[in-house]
């Protein structure tokens, strides 16, 4: 029998088969993929096509910070689609222009120049190409615990092991110590983590480093969340040796953390930031980066060699446009650090009733539970780049209970859409809850 193939006409099932024989899943054996269907999605939930509702405590991938299916994003995308769909990158438009004069107002300091993309790994890509570009450097300084894209340039800067199936990739790149080492419960002391960069960019060569590429606040290596100092003395050798500083909030950044952008939190302004995700609340593709006025002029008699077709696209400006209003007409980058401070208090009572849970971390609504066999000595539940029976039951349990979230090696996510209710928050971490339960006693 013919599967349909007339829209909102297919089965869960149907939408299962018809994707993994025709289409390729990411950072998967295809044999293993199990994919949830999705069929809608409004607010904080979506269902599958049978009516099976989901809690989406991930926001997807970390970027439908505004919630499934907004009114005001939906009817401004129908709206740009129905007067200008699509203008070449040498033209000018008005989202373009109205977006780039919005985002110089949100963004710190005197970064106001922004190189829009089709998402955060091509943000990633372009800040390499200009800080090499305006420096005449070509050393690229980067951190192991770090996701930075899949594209040929990011995955290189990515240090954590999706990068190693692209190696030797992009030359140039460097590694500089990370501020939370993998297996243990806190930060490295920081003091200590600046002196050992130091010793690299002194061994590296200062004259020969174009950039120090980092996420402010990790993401998917951990949601690990800086002491204070560290941004501060990284902006600070940066300085020294004139190195620009460069900041990944492809996932932190418009509210995630309970400020515009995570660096907020320490008060630095990075020479060049990298946007996507919650830019446009995933709704349309779209990524930028933006950069110091000092910069772009650079651009001004010299070539900017880089290029893009659905640069600028309209569509994606004006979506950004819309998805910037709600959060500011809903007050969403303030309910984001309020929420974050329930989310605190929950996570602390998961980790005083459920031995398994060695460390929980959140900033705003980024946060994580991380999971361990044994707290002293620290050992985590699953291995470096692996996992285990128990974190697999675990996941099983979310899914069987309707929450979705990411579940990655011995950790799992907390990171709602900002516009999530008390009520669902606690809704969320009642599912957790159960299932912790259940790994507790089968570690007993």
């Amino acid at each position: 029998m013919a599967t349909s193939t007339a829209p909102g006409t297919m089965s869960g099932p149907e939408m299962v088969e018809l994707t993994k024989r025709h289409t390729i899943f990411e950072w998967s054996a295809q044999s293993k993929v199990d994919p949830i269907p999705v069929a809608r999605a409004k607010g904080s939930y979506f269902w599958t096509p049978e009516g099976k509702r989901f809690l989406d405590f991930n926001s997807q991938l970390m970027c439908t910070n505004t919630g499934h299916s907004h009114p005001h994003i939906v009817k401004a995308i129908q709206e740009q689609a129905a007067t200008l769909a699509y203008a070449n990158p040498f033209m000018a438009t008005e989202p373009r222009a109205r977006l780039g004069a919005k985002l110089a107002e949100l963004t710190p300091g005197d970064i106001d120049v922004f190189f829009f993309t089709n998402g955060g790994a091509e943000a990633n890509e372009n800040a390499i190409k200009i800080a090499r570009m305006f420096t005449g450097r070509h050393k690229i300084a980067v951190r192991y615990r770090a996701y930075h894209g899949g594209t040929a340039g990011a995955i290189t800067l990515t240090g954590d092991p999706r990068r190693w199936a692209a190696e030797p990739g992009i030359p140039g790149v460097i590694r500089i110590p990370d501020f939370h080492r993998w297996g243990k419960k806190d930060p490295e002391p920081v003091e200590d983590v600046l002196r050992e960069t130091e010793d690299v960019i002194m061994y590296e060569g200062p004259k020969t480093i174009a950039a120090i590429i980092v996420e402010p606040v990790v993401g998917t290596n951990g949601i690990l969340i800086p002491p204070d100092g560290y941004m501060q003395g990284l902006r600070e050798i940066c300085d020294r040796h004139g190195i620009l500083l460069v900041a990944d909030e492809v996932m932190a950044g418009f509210g995630r953390t309970g400020r515009w952008f995570s660096v907020d939190h320490w008060g630095i302004v990075p020479d060049l930031i990298c946007m996507a995700k919650g830019l446009t609340s995933a709704y349309v593709q779209l990524g930028a980066v933006g950069m110091r006025r000092h910069i772009a002029d650079h651009f001004r008699d010299n070539v900017f060699y880089g290029g893009l077709t659905y640069n600028s696209h309209p569509l994606g400006c004006a979506t950004a446009l819309a998805t910037i209003e709600v959060y500011e007409q809903e007050g969403l980058i303030e309910a984001a650090a309020k929420k974050g401070e329930l989310m605190s208090g929950l996570l602390a009572d998961l980790y005083a009733k459920h031995p398994s849970v060695g460390a929980v971390r959140n900033i705003g609504l980024f946060g994580i539970v991380e999971l361990v066999r044994s707290r002293d000595p620290y050992t985590t539940l699953a291995p470096y780049n692996g996992t285990s029976d128990e974190m697999a039951a675990l996941g099983r349990h979310f899914r069987e209970e309707g929450l979705y979230t990411l579940v990655r090696w011995a950790n799992f996510y907390t990171n709602p859409p900002l516009t999530i209710s008390e009520d669902e928050l606690r809704e969320g971490f009642g599912i957790i809850d159960r299932g912790l339960t259940k790994v507790d006693a089968a570690l007993a």
